[in-house]
């Protein structure tokens, strides 16, 4: 049998390459609107004064291979050279067993001197990619490169240990709440925006006011049902058949092909069945006494594949603290939350606006969800004791004291037994003078009032998760710092 040939290769690429032949003629996907991270991705991935690889990072489908695209129109307007940008996907078959460096050998433009910009798409599917990639970006120091991929698990772990120095994360998560609503072209139709200055520290801040509760809430239940996905909210044959495009298209290609391959995974139903047993229970606090008891797994076994669902960017997993918001040593229990509220109408049924229990854990996925790209995510917590629970709570500073707590509900109930509603959060307010605010979420009450002396402000959860995901995401150029994260915290 005859092995592939160069000439093959390379037809490939050209057609993979379109830009190659004809500089000029439009990429359709830079037509389409950009995601709020394009602009930050663009000044990490197309800044040649910093010798650094960009891996981009994140679920299947949430729009890396388009944002790719997009910035490879972009490169063509600055300047570079149309032949002088590679794409590849690392995963096409005839690209088989191909090295990094061959793929630059088969490149127009070969000189090491000119300013270049290469694509491997889907690295994760090439052995040991994070020993040739950093010796490509060693050996070419005039040519950027951008890695993509959805197996986060081993794309994050290689690029830390063996791209020390070399290597950029950038994390591209699911749809905020607020670009789905961009997306749609309802953000101004729904929410007003208003821009207060600090006069003592001319700091700017933004309040969101609702302008229609009611289309906010109806479209807040389509985010959960198919938002997170920029091509669902795109194409309406999509959204009317969420099964086939997420759990065939995304779910099952992460269980089925991605984590197996990666991890030497051999029980793929054991593995299927836990994912789906936590995604049903999405928002409940778990352990894996209980999780074995109800699925017949061994308790190692189920630690091994939350940390594998983990880190591929289907579920959060949130660790807990005690009333004295501490951590435990030994964690007994945890919640389990869906990266993508979208996956679990995939899987089991859309919700609808009467769904009150499951549009309620639905909602902590999203406002988890929100939080992603924030460096405050990783501070995030529930807390937990004998009689009492605080759905998130933040904790800060050198002793990892608690900032502001909150209560994440689908309901009014508090607009009619306030106190009830809020003693979980009055026992920590009265233990810890570091809290400075709270706050409770509903379907449409709004309020504020003080609690032992801090403020506790009650809006709308549609509107909290919007104000979240806004609020983080627009701080995303400059890149997140500790100083625009302390605003994101106060505003939450």
């Amino acid at each position: 049998m005859r092995p592939i040939s160069d000439d093959d290769v390379r037809l490939r690429i050209a057609r993979d390459n379109p830009w190659w032949r004809d500089p000029t003629q439009p990429i359709v996907e830079a037509e389409f609107p950009r995601r709020v991270y394009f602009a930050p991705l663009k000044a990490l991935a197309l800044d040649f004064s910093v010798r650094r690889a960009t891996v981009l990072l994140g679920p299947r489908r949430v729009g890396k291979t388009f944002m790719i695209k997009q910035l490879v129109a972009e490169a063509i307007c600055s300047g570079i050279d149309a032949k002088g940008i590679l794409y590849v996907s690392i995963d096409t078959p005839i690209y088989s067993g191909i090295s990094l460096q061959h793929f630059l050998d088969l490149m127009p433009i070969k000189s090491a001197a000119s300013r270049r910009l290469v694509i491997f798409d889907e690295i994760q599917y090439l052995r040991n990619w994070e020993v040739h990639l950093k010796d490509l970006v060693d050996n070419y120091p005039d040519t950027k490169f951008i890695a993509t991929g959805s197996a986060a698990a081993a794309l994050r772990l290689k690029s830390q240990e063996s791209g020390a120095g070399r290597f950029s994360d950038f994390m591209l998560p699911p749809l905020t709440f607020y670009e789905f609503l961009k997306f749609l072209g309802e953000d101004e139709a729904i929410i007003k925006t208003s821009k207060r200055v600090d006069t003592a520290t001319n700091r700017e801040s933004f309040e969101y006011e609702i302008r229609d509760l009611e289309k906010l809430n109806s479209r807040f239940i389509d985010y959960l049902n198919y938002g997170g996905y920029p091509e669902a909210v795109l194409n309406e044959q999509i959204r009317n058949n969420p099964e086939q495009f997420i759990r065939n298209d995304i779910i099952d290609k992460v269980l089925l092909k991605d984590l197996p391959s990666l991890y030497g995974i051999q029980e793929i139903q054991e593995l299927n069945r836990l994912f789906s047993f936590l995604a049903y229970n999405a928002g409940n606090e778990a352990s894996l006494e209980n999780i074995s008891q109800e699925s017949g797994i061994t308790k190692p076994t189920i630690k091994r594949y939350i940390e594998y669902l983990e880190s591929a960017f289907l579920i959060i997993k949130l660790s807990n603290v005690d009333v004295n918001c501490r951590t435990m040593k030994r964690e007994r229990t945890f919640k389990v939350y869906l990266n993508n509220p979208s996956m679990r109408a995939a899987l089991f049924a859309p919700v609808e606006a009467g769904d009150s229990e499951n549009i309620g854990h639905l909602t902590e996925c999203a406002i988890f969800s929100q939080w992603q790209h924030s460096s405050s995510f990783r501070d995030l917590r529930y807390a937990r004791w004998r009689d009492g629970e605080v759905d998130i709570v933040y904790l800060a500073g050198p002793k990892h004291l608690p900032v502001w707590v909150g209560e994440i509900k689908w309901s009014d109930r508090i607009q009619r037994n306030r106190w009830n509603e809020l003693k979980s959060i009055q026992v920590l307010l009265k233990n810890h003078p570091s809290i400075r605010a709270a706050f409770f979420t509903s379907r449409t009450a709004t309020d504020k009032f003080e609690v032992d002396g801090r403020t506790c402000k009650v809006w709308p959860s549609a509107l909290y998760c919007y104000t979240v995901g806004r609020n983080i995401t627009t701080r995303l150029s400059p890149p997140i710092s500790p100083g625009t994260d302390e605003a994101i915290v106060k505003a939450a």
